[in-house]
């Protein structure tokens, strides 16, 4: 008969205890207590992605004003120096040209040519032509220049006045992937409160896990004396004894793996609250009364839902870049205009005589691209595009039925911790009104210690459920106002924005 409440009991501590594997410490006492929304303020403020998404969101912000710079005009300055081995001449050796003189009979300019004083008809010479009476020298020193050391330079002015869309296009881009960034730093936001809350009540059940779990070691301990004592009396045996004496046992090394599991969750909150992970924190609710579980809201609609998700607005946001990336590939097979004016300038410089100072003067024009023939690439880059942008399209539908599919999820999932955390809350009452009944009993000899020992397990059990219970209905609500999109975490980082 022993032996079966023995088994009993052992059965009872297996079934009550399901978290005794996940182990923690009994940490020293902190005069710090830490709510759930300072943990939660810690780890937005500290962790590292949020960090990495903030810088990304600045990288978006500042790439935007570059693409808005491409509507104004650019000013560039150009300029080198070069060094010839020759000089530059413009005759291979002296020149004599002929001149003209006014000839007063036909009132014209004409050339003096030499004549024959018998004939009185010019002279040819050895090459043909007719010798000139006057000429003028040029030496060809006079027409050689000195370009040995040649300096240059031009201030350049460029405005685009039509680039094929492509401008107005990178503009858009730039503002929707300021936005897409700014929508993920969101979203990582959710799923750290996620993360947090979920350390943060596996640290809380943990600690009640953990003190069941000592009023179980205590209990066995109690059964310990009970049994001993009816063995020196003669009414129990030693096999008895050795069976509390293994359970005993096991409770503590049960006892310790709860402690060393409070330990590692306390330093994986402390890891994503941003801290040491030796940090010392006292949570507020693993030491007070914890209020009644209030319901959990379950009801919805799904167009608010689209609305309110990040993860969704983001994939909005990539349809949006790609087809303005589809423009911009539309323009490649769209004519350019630019303006342009420039200011070039030499030394030795050609609008003075080929002086050797700076000089120079203001051009301006226009430029126009028109592509007419590449073998169709720039249509395929552009049909290659539009495919992006319906896979992209594509996928936001899919995410909208996965999200609908996680909602309603979600939801059944709240209402069923709902459902069992009001079981196990009634449980716990009769579990309550056993071990009273059991203890008044005993006192009243009417029970035995091993029918106390029962209740007593029997309202372990009951209590460990219902801790089970009640940090699920905590999470499940967390996760269905992550996944309805409802969750308050900007409060936790507008300053850092």
């Amino acid at each position: 008969m022993r032996l079966s409440i023995f088994r009993y009991i052992l059965c009872s501590t297996i079934i009550a205890l399901p978290a005794l594997s996940a182990s923690a410490q009994e940490p020293p006492s902190s005069s710090s207590v830490v709510t759930l929304d300072s943990c939660r303020a810690m780890a937005v403020a500290n962790n590292k992605q949020m960090r990495i998404q903030a810088e990304r969101i600045k990288a978006a912000g500042y790439q935007k004003k570059e693409a808005f710079a491409a509507y104004l005009p650019s000013i560039d300055f150009a300029g080198g120096y070069t060094y010839n081995q020759k000089d530059i001449s413009i005759f291979d050796s002296d020149q004599f040209l002929p001149v003209k003189n006014f000839d007063m009979t036909t009132q014209q300019y004409e050339y003096s040519l030499v004549t024959n004083p018998e004939t009185g008809m010019p002279i040819k010479g050895p090459d043909g032509q007719y010798v000139p009476s006057s000429v003028a020298y040029l030496p060809k020193e006079a027409m050689t220049y000195d370009i040995h050391n040649v300096f240059f330079g031009a201030v350049t002015l460029t405005q685009p006045v039509y680039m094929g869309g492509k401008i107005v296009a990178m503009n858009k881009i730039t503002k929707y992937a300021e936005e897409l960034a700014r929508s993920l730093h969101d979203g990582g936001a959710e799923d750290i409160i996620y993360a947090v809350d979920a350390a943060y009540w596996q640290v809380v059940s943990l600690k009640s896990k953990y003190e069941l779990a000592t009023s179980y070691v205590a209990l066995l301990d109690t059964l310990h004396r009970n049994v001993k004592a009816m063995v020196d009396a003669g009414v129990a045996t030693k096999s008895d004894l050795l069976t509390v004496d293994v359970k005993l046992n096991a409770a503590n090394v049960d006892l310790v793996k709860v402690d060393n599991g409070l330990v590692l969750s306390r330093m994986a909150l402390a890891q994503l609250c941003g801290l040491p992970v030796n940090t010392v924190m006292t949570l507020e609710d693993e030491n007070e009364e914890r209020p009644d579980v209030e319901p959990i809201a379950t009801m919805y609609d799904m167009s608010e839902v689209y609305a309110r998700r990040q993860d969704l607005h983001a994939l909005e946001l990539g349809v949006k870049i790609k087809e303005q990336q589809s423009k911009v590939a539309l323009s490649s097979m769209l004519p350019n205009v630019a303006l342009i004016g420039a200011y070039s300038f030499s030394n030795p410089n050609m609008y003075d005589g080929f002086k050797k100072n700076f000089n120079g003067a203001f051009s301006i024009g226009a430029v126009v691209t028109i592509p007419i023939w590449h073998w169709g690439g720039n249509y395929n880059k552009y049909r290659a595009a539009k495919s992006e942008v319906n896979v992209m399209k594509l996928q936001l539908e899919d995410a909208k039925e996965m999200i609908e599919l996680q909602v309603n999820q979600a939801a059944f999932k709240a209402r069923e911790a709902m459902k069992t955390y009001t079981m196990t809350s009634s449980n716990l009452e009769k579990a309550n009104e056993n071990l009273r009944q059991a203890e008044l009993g005993f006192k009243e000899g009417m029970l035995t210690v091993d029918n106390v020992m029962e209740a007593q397990t029997a309202w372990l059990k009951a209590n460990s459920e219902n801790v089970d219970a009640e940090i699920d209905v905590n999470l499940c609500r967390v996760y269905l106002s992550k996944v309805l999109g409802t969750m308050d975490y900007q409060q936790y980082y507008d300053t850092e924005k």
